[in-house]
């Protein structure tokens, strides 16, 4: 991928982001903050712009690597606010409660969808995307289970509207819940699908629901090394789906398992942690992070079609609310029955 062909893409991101930027401004100028932060703001207009317009061949590397690459790179820089000894802080009982939550997930997504008819790929495919990260879990499990294209292919359309969903809709969980910025940054870890996208639900918050939202999706996200193993063993067991090939389950590598922008988020935490990063680069480094995730949450937008819910079908529609509910469920029992304040 070369700049000539990334640019187009990234230039009409960046129109987005900094109109979405200056309606920001004009809302703290006027109104003294801004009730609609410009993540959210870059995200509608994204949307709103696919809406009428499918951008062409010129324009979609760019906003892929928006999406994604950049996205990747603001988590990076993330890590650089953020102490690891607020893993520590954290407690043996919430992290076991993030494990205990991502299996239990898993097993009642599964169920959902088996009640509901889905094929046994795709129940997994749904679930892991659901319990884990999106489609990062989607694309780790899919080689390993043999699913098929068609499968992966709802799997993931499905996780980026609802992604999108989950980031506008969960900071209401605050005022409906009665939840502290660090209870709803608990929440926001453990519901929202992809790392990155947990900076656009939590920065409205405040920057402790970022802080610990990040730190528990990143907990979140190293149970996917496991439960791709897991499914591994139990592939072959699996029926082959009517009127498919028999498929030869592959095995992902170790990025798959565990994703470059998580290492580097790790690293600049334990450089943080140990006073390699001066304080006066920390500011400077969040405000990068926080531009670059308003970019790629315009590029996110750009890659959703939300008429794709009414070409997937009503089971499968069905079936990804549902799972996602319970584990919003689970989520908020963890929260009450370990009295996270």
């Amino acid at each position: 991928m070369t700049k000539t062909t990334v640019l187009p893409g990234i230039v009409l991101c960046l129109a987005i982001a900094g109109v979405s930027v200056a309606a920001q401004a004009v809302e703290e100028r006027a109104l003294e903050h801004p009730y609609v932060e410009a993540l959210v703001v870059a995200i509608l207009l994204g949307i709103a712009v696919r809406t009428v317009w499918a951008p062409d061949a010129r324009f979609r590397s760019g906003i892929a690597f928006s999406a994604k690459q950049l996205l990747e790179v603001a988590v990076v820089l993330l890590g650089a606010s953020l102490s690891l000894g607020a893993i520590v802080a954290s407690g043996t009982a919430l992290l076991v409660g993030i494990v205990a939550t991502v299996i239990v997930g898993i097993g009642a997504s599964i169920l959902i969808c088996r009640v509901l008819g889905l094929p046994a790929r795709m129940a997994i495919l749904v679930a892991c995307g659901n319990a884990i990260c999106g489609n990062s879990a989607i694309a780790a499990v899919a080689p390993v289970i043999g699913a098929e294209p068609k499968d992966i292919a709802a799997s993931i359309a499905f996780t980026a509207v609802l992604g999108v969903l989950m980031v506008l809709g969960l900071p209401l969980f605050v005022p409906l819940a009665g939840l502290s910025d660090n209870q709803y940054g608990v929440l926001a870890g453990l519901t929202v699908y992809a790392v990155p996208q947990v900076l656009a639900a939590t920065v409205p918050v405040s920057l402790l629901s970022t802080q610990v939202g990040t730190l528990v999706k990143l907990v979140r996200v190293l149970m996917l090394g496991p439960v791709v193993v897991f499914f591994s063993l139990i592939a072959l067991r699996l029926s082959p789906e009517p009127g498919a090939a028999p498929k030869k389950a592959g095995r992902p590598g170790f990025t798959k398992l565990v994703p470059w922008f998580i290492l580097g988020f790790l690293a600049l935490a334990s450089a943080r942690s140990l006073g390699l990063i001066p304080d006066a680069a920390v500011a400077p480094l969040t405000r990068l992070a926080g531009f670059l995730t308003v970019l790629s949450m315009a590029a996110l937008g750009l890659g959703v079609d939300v008429r794709v819910l009414a070409r997937v079908g009503g089971r499968v529609t069905l079936a990804v609310s549902g799972s996602l509910v319970v584990l919003v469920v689970v989520s908020l029992l963890l929260i009450r029955g370990l009295r996270i304040v």
